[in-house]
């Protein structure tokens, strides 16, 4: 399958199967169905989901296997509290990644530079807005090897929050609040070692390559991300790379973006 294949003239990592520094171009062509690892079998029974009602109101918990179950989706006792992080260097590139071909749900699909979940057994990361700041630093450093000393969850300009589901396949999918998280700093101040269970490439790319690339048939990208190009990105960038990242807080809002009913793919 060619299903991967890049153009060259972007920033792009490639992953050793070694050791997850980053090495020369060397691509193993994944695929959509592969065996996943027995880490990632253990997050979904160890990571407690915060589970919510439609208007992000928290209700309970339940494991994040349970949350991604399609007939627990079906049955609408599935929503739970996600964050996207779109992470921008100093040449307002945004990092993305490969997920990776071990992920049980959404393997070898390129999206933002970290996607997950706060998390209802830390405490502190239940508080809302704060609550997914810091789960995102705790989450970059995981996914990304970047270090938390790296990353100041302060820092983190919450933009708004999605309300979406969207499913992989007959067993898996997602019903999620998504916080919406943009973040600058410099490249060179970040320590970027991804764990090559979580991912398997990354790039920096401009506005106009990251929709280059979506417009790539051979290329597969996570549906919130999607959705979220769609309604919101482009716009959130223009304004930082022409503004200035400070004039973000003028865009935020508290709702809760119902995109139920948005096709991603239209």
């Amino acid at each position: 399958s060619d299903r991967h294949k890049f153009p060259f003239h972007f920033q792009l990592y490639f992953l050793s199967s070694n050791n997850g520094t980053l090495s020369a171009p060397q691509l193993a062509l994944s695929q959509m169905t592969t065996n996943t690892s027995e880490q990632q079998e253990q997050f979904m029974d160890k990571d407690m989901c915060i589970r919510l009602d439609t208007q992000d109101n928290i209700i309970g918990q339940e494991s994040k296997r349970f949350c991604h179950i399609t007939k627990n989706i079906q049955d609408k006792n599935a929503l739970h509290r996600a964050f996207s992080v779109f992470l921008f260097n100093e040449n307002n590139e945004l990092l993305l990644q490969e997920r990776a071909s071990s992920k049980i749900t959404f393997p070898s699909m390129w999206t933002n530079t970290c996607c997950s979940h706060p998390l209802y057994n830390i405490e502190a990361e239940r508080d809302g807005v704060r609550g997914v700041q810091l789960a995102a630093q705790r989450k970059l450093e995981h996914e990304l090897g970047i270090p938390t000393s790296q990353i100041d969850p302060n820092k983190f300009q919450f933009m708004t929050r999605i309300l979406y589901e969207a499913p992989f396949d007959a067993n898996w999918g997602e019903a999620e609040i998504d916080y919406c998280l943009m973040y600058k700093c410099k490249q060179s101040d970040l320590t970027v070692k991804p764990e090559k269970d979580e991912i398997d490439n990354i790039a920096w790319v401009s506005k106009a390559k990251l929709h280059e690339m979506m417009n790539d048939k051979d290329l597969i990208f996570t549906p919130w991300f999607k959705l979220i190009v769609k309604k919101f990105l482009d716009n959130w960038w223009d304004v930082m790379a022409n503004e200035g990242f400070d004039k973000l807080s003028g865009l935020t809002d508290d709702k809760v973006h119902n995109l139920l009913d948005v096709n991603p793919d239209e």
